[in-house]
């Protein structure tokens, strides 16, 4: 005879059961006897039509936490309207969740036996991240657009439960990539609206764990000599072959980390899924910290606030910041023919257009065919950001005994570079010995070797902070900051563009947003005095850890973007001199990227000028956005400028969570500090990695 403690357990497992459904006709006959349709049953559960009849035709089951909303709705249904017939009376009582008859045997038609259902029905597990998943003040909620009513992207587990973002989860029966991306097109209803008028409804992205990767029959793992972005499935491999007889495309990027999977636009209409495979790296941990490592809910609720703040995600974040560009600025709009009458496409000012253009010689990286096959041996532009240490002979006594080296961060430096700036949109003229004119973007060659500066602080003209030594070639900003601090320029020669704009405005106003946003929801906002800044940016990463995620990201995108403008060939199969692909597109323009880092130092350099003539101090280091500054406490209040009302003083560095404004990004000794510059070494890179834009891949 059992004990009463198993007694106990085996009624204890049974209460700790996932709930059970009645069988799909039966779900189906008490939705009819209430009169609801199955399109207003899957608006009240946040689902689409399609999970419905899949419930009722028994395809697929709802996943909790809609498991339970559905079950607690058919059991009140079921209250309410129990089966009447002679059929339902003779079974034995009904507990809901049993097998309950058939609409056939209660019509009295001829039936086999029936069998109870003994067997779990298949639901997902519960997560606590799904049931209860923390939601910030600003998080946002499923497009507004009828055409997505569940958002742009949704992270799919191995047991087919999309999680969307806003608390949505779907049902994914599909068990192929081509099934994957036909449900995602006809039933999820994923996706978001253009950004612009002119330009393209975003694609709808589906992230995969690593459980439903193996599902789809791909590896768990990408293997290989190459970095894991450049690992692609072979040609050969059954899933690549299977999308192929589905008669789907995949971009030249191949089956990847982030596949693109695609069918030729019918019409206006695009018919193109985004995949991102978590387990193969998709999301780098330095653009997207912890996040590859959450449950699929929050994942998506991470992507889902860079979604509708930045853009849904379509690579790395490099990949993402350089769409983003596009998608604000599309190249072309509808136009009139006036022969014909028709609407046709034409060029959207303002725009990069639809061609690719060569830069000139010196704006080109060693390798740009303009440069192999031209001989061009003149020189380069050498746009940088800061890598300088200042010469350890011209430190004073008084700032040898400090005891402290703070580092001052300047918040999306590059970002704030990219406000109001205006970018040539042509291809290059040539021209010899023309007049300087700081209103033309372009690459000049001038000597300013014969200026010189202050030797406690870096040369603004040399991303080393050296000295220039005779004449070299230099962005419209430079020139333009060398004769607002006095002095005559005179080109040698110019390569200038005679179409011009301020291409990148929309895309620093969507970022700054983005970014502002965020910092705001982590309790960093602009009303917060100097000392409850520093106080807030201290404790932020521990608010919400996913949205601290996304904040990292959209730094990513700012910094990644800018790099994508001048993508270095990849791969170990390039040849010197051949065309690699990313030439193949208009926002392949070096000259842009050099525009931002050009006014991204200057800005720098007039910081620190400021910040000399108002306090005296002067700075140890700088690299990239960071400046290090000796310091009399831990705090920057102690050295920053204030009027004598308690306000910063304008021009030079202030504390702030907007772009361009600083925050405290580490302290270290001053001992330590001078230790470093005298082995050459850059304090700045110690406190704060080095993040410079670079030439970004894929």
């Amino acid at each position: 005879m059992a004990s009463e403690e198993e007694l106990f357990a085996s009624v204890d497992a049974l209460l700790n059961e996932e709930p059970h459904l009645p069988p799909p006709v039966e779900r189906a006959r008490l939705r009819e006897a209430a009169g609801i349709t199955q399109a207003r049953l899957a608006a009240a559960l946040k689902t689409t039509t399609q999970s419905v009849k899949n419930w009722e035709n028994g395809r697929s089951e709802p996943k909790s936490p809609r498991l339970e909303a559905y079950q607690r709705l058919l059991k009140g249904w079921a209250a309410k309207y129990p089966a009447r017939d002679a059929a339902a009376a003779v079974t034995a009582p009904a507990v809901f969740g049993e097998l309950a008859v058939s609409r056939g045997e209660a019509a009295g038609a001829p039936q086999a036996p029936s069998v109870a259902a003994t067997g779990p029905v298949r639901t997902a597990p519960r997560s606590a991240a799904a049931s209860r998943r923390p939601v910030a003040k600003n998080t946002p909620r499923p497009s507004a657009d009828p055409r997505f009513p569940h958002g742009p992207l949704a992270v799919l587990d191995g047991g087919g439960c999309a999680y969307g973002v806003d608390g949505v989860v779907l049902d994914c029966p599909a068990t192929t990539i081509p099934e994957l991306v036909e449900w995602t097109l006809g039933e999820s209803g994923l996706g978001a609206p253009k950004l612009n008028r002119y330009g393209k409804d975003s694609d709808p992205l589906i992230v995969l764990t690593a459980a439903a990767a193996v599902r789809f029959g791909l590896p768990e793992r990408l293997e290989g000599h190459e970095q894991r972005r450049s690992l692609r499935l072979p040609e050969d491999h059954p899933v690549v072959k299977q999308v192929g007889r589905a008669k789907w495309q995949l971009t030249q990027r191949g089956f990847g980390p982030w596949a693109r999977v695609y069918r030729k636009a019918q019409g206006r209409e695009r018919q193109c899924v985004q995949l991102a495979i978590l387990s193969w790296d998709a999301l780098d941990e330095r653009s997207w910290p912890g996040v590859a490592e959450m449950e699929p809910a929050e994942i998506a609720r991470v992507l889902g606030v860079y979604a509708q703040r930045v853009i849904t995600p379509r690579g790395s974040t490099a990949v993402s910041g350089l769409e983003l560009m596009t998608a604000l600025r599309p190249p072309t709009r509808p136009e009139r023919d006036e022969g014909t009458g028709n609407w046709v496409s034409g060029h959207n000012p303002g725009s990069l257009g639809t061609e690719p253009v060569d830069p000139a010689p010196p704006e080109a990286t060693p390798e740009h065919p303009v440069v192999i096959q031209s001989g061009w041996s003149g020189g380069f532009l050498d746009e940088e950001a800061y890598q300088w240490v200042r010469p350890v002979e011209t430190l004073s006594d008084e700032e040898c005994m400090l005891p402290f080296a703070v580092g001052l961060d300047l918040n999306t430096a590059f970002l704030a570079a990219a406000a109001r700036l205006v970018v040539g949109l042509s291809a290059p003229d040539h021209f010899v010995g023309p007049k300087f004119n700081p209103k033309i973007p372009g690459s000049w060659l001038v000597d300013l070797s014969h200026i010189e500066l202050d030797p406690r602080l870096p040369s603004p003209f040399t991303p080393t902070g050296s000295r220039p030594t005779g004449p070299a070639w230099y962005q419209t900003h430079t020139l333009a900051y060398a004769q607002e601090l006095g002095y005559d320029v005179h080109p040698i020669e110019a390569y200038l563009r005679r179409e011009t704009g301020a291409y990148l405005d929309p895309w620093h106003d969507r970022l700054k947003s983005a970014y502002v946003d965020t910092l705001a929801d982590l309790g960093v906002t602009k009303d917060l005095s100097d000392a409850e800044f520093l106080t807030a940016m201290e404790q932020h990463k521990q608010v919400d850890p996913a949205l601290d995620a996304v904040l990292t990201a959209i730094k990513a995108t700012v910094k990644g973007g800018v790099g994508k403008l001048r993508e270095r060939p990849q791969g170990r199969h390039y040849k010197e001199g051949e065309r690699w692909p990313a030439l193949q597109r208009p926002t392949w323009r070096p000259d842009i990227r050099a525009a931002v880092i050009s006014k991204a130092r200057v800005n720098m350099h007039r910081k620190l000028g400021n910040m000399a003539r108002m306090t005296g101090l002067f700075p140890l280091a700088v690299l990239s956005d960071c400046v290090v500054y000796p310091s009399p406490s831990v705090s920057p209040l102690d050295f920053l400028p204030y009027a004598e009302s308690g306000k910063p003083q304008p021009g030079a560095f202030r504390l702030g969570p907007t772009p361009g404004l600083a925050k405290l990004e580490g302290v270290q000794s001053m001992l330590w500090a001078v230790e470093l510059m005298e082995k050459g070494l850059n304090p700045a890179r110690h406190i704060k990695g080095g993040d410079a834009v670079v030439d970004e891949g894929e």
